[in-house]
């Protein structure tokens, strides 16, 4: 039976603009909090969608839907609503905590319920959104305001990697809040490893993605296509690797506007029929997709204004599977990769560095096997949701106590 609000007195309120069904790594982390959180201490506010029944269902936390689209949150009135509710709801339930997943727009609700109902607030930093802060407040007056009130606000400000901290101590320093740095943590993120293990069947998928089940091992990536996931640099590696392993080819899944640059660049190589574009793998049959693999190859480097790495789930989802991981030394990739006990980073945009790993992890079983373990080991111990969730009840805990 569905959960009514009025039934549970909840501790922690979580604002998300990314929440299932929306697809993504930040929606992902939300969705899992909601999932994991004691059955009533959590309550999530969220704009509305389509299929929102379905994804809110199977989770323990109360999905309290705004009546209006992501994209309608946006806007002034949008924001107003938001607020709103959120004041009320944590009048309502005597909400001690409010978790703002993103900075923007979440952080605005945020800010106001803090200023009426002197509820704490943290937020959390996924690292594309501090860019994306960082160009605007040096473009707009404006953004600065309201990004040094919403930063300067908040008891506990949290990144999901080094890399990410060592970038909110730079805006901060830039928004005048240079004495704010204590107040930061850095909560690495997980994964399931329930969910992604090794020896999960992968024929059915193997099937409906077209993915030949014979004697060729698979490098695969799962990302959405876009240029700074790096697939071209993977693309431009073939060529070298299949020199020295003849069996090997690559499996991109997911989607995006770069495919067509992607599928000319393999036939320009000469590595078209290596190359499997098997689009969007939906969350079920990730698992399956990972056990294809021989090795999983994250290249992602820095492009543009803000697009980044911020940490990488897709790299210990892989690990959880027992696939070794090569990628590249990017944004906050090193924090999700443990150099040579994991896997292996590479200069970002080096074809030939990435070229020589992956065939040297490719070529020693032994080595290949070894990193797989010790992926699934540390998942295990550390890079799991369980321990994501006690992160952050206990840094809950801290500013309210």
């Amino acid at each position: 039976m569905r959960k009514r609000i009025g039934d549970l007195v909840m501790t922690t309120m979580l604002l998300a603009q990314d929440f299932p069904p929306m697809g993504g790594g930040i929606a992902r982390m939300h969705s899992e909090l909601a999932r994991r959180f004691p059955r009533g201490e959590l309550i999530v506010s969220t704009p509305a969608d389509p299929d929102a029944p379905e994804a809110d269902g199977p989770l323990d936390a109360v999905i309290d839907r705004l009546p209006i689209s992501a994209r309608r949150t946006k806007s002034l009135p949008g924001l107003l609503l938001w607020a709103r509710r959120a004041a009320s709801l944590a009048r309502q339930h005597r909400i001690r905590y409010v978790h703002c997943g993103n900075i923007k727009p979440a952080g605005y609700p945020a800010r106001w319920v803090f200023e009426r109902c002197r509820v704490p607030y943290g937020i959390y930093f996924h690292g594309g959104d501090l860019l994306s802060e960082q160009h605007k407040i040096r473009q707009s007056a404006f953004k600065r305001r309201t990004a040094r009130v919403i930063f300067g606000g908040a008891a506990v400000l949290m990144a999901n990697s080094a890399w990410t901290r060592d970038l909110a101590l730079t805006v901060l320093g830039e928004l005048g809040l240079d004495g704010q740095g204590q107040r930061l943590r850095v909560v690495h993120l997980g994964t399931d490893p329930d969910r992604f293990r090794p020896g999960v069947e992968t024929a059915a998928l193997r099937e409906r993605a077209e993915i030949p089940n014979g004697a060729r091992r698979w490098l695969v990536t799962v990302a959405r296509i876009e240029d700074y996931k790096g697939f071209d640099t993977v693309i431009q590696a073939l060529p070298a690797i299949v020199a020295q392993q003849p069996d090997v080819g690559y499996v991109i899944a997911g989607r995006g506007p770069d495919r067509s640059r992607l599928e000319k660049l393999s036939h320009k190589l000469g590595v078209s029929d290596r190359v499997r574009f098997v689009g969007a793998i939906p969350d079920r049959d990730l698992p399956a997709l990972y056990n294809v693999g021989s090795v999983y190859v994250g290249a992602s480097r820095r492009g543009g204004q803000i697009d980044v790495e911020g940490f990488g789930i897709s790299l210990v989802e892989a690990s959880a599977c027992g696939l070794p991981v090569v990628a590249s030394a990017s944004g906050g990739i090193p924090d999700a990769v443990r150099e040579g006990e994991t896997g292996f980073l590479v200069p970002a945009e080096d074809p030939a560095a990435l070229a020589n790993t992956v065939c040297r992890v490719l070529a020693d079983r032994e080595l290949a096997a070894k990193l797989g373990r010790n992926g699934r080991r540390a998942v295990e111990t550390y890079f799991n949701w369980d321990r994501v969730v006690r992160d952050l009840r206990a840094i809950e805990s801290e500013v309210v106590g």
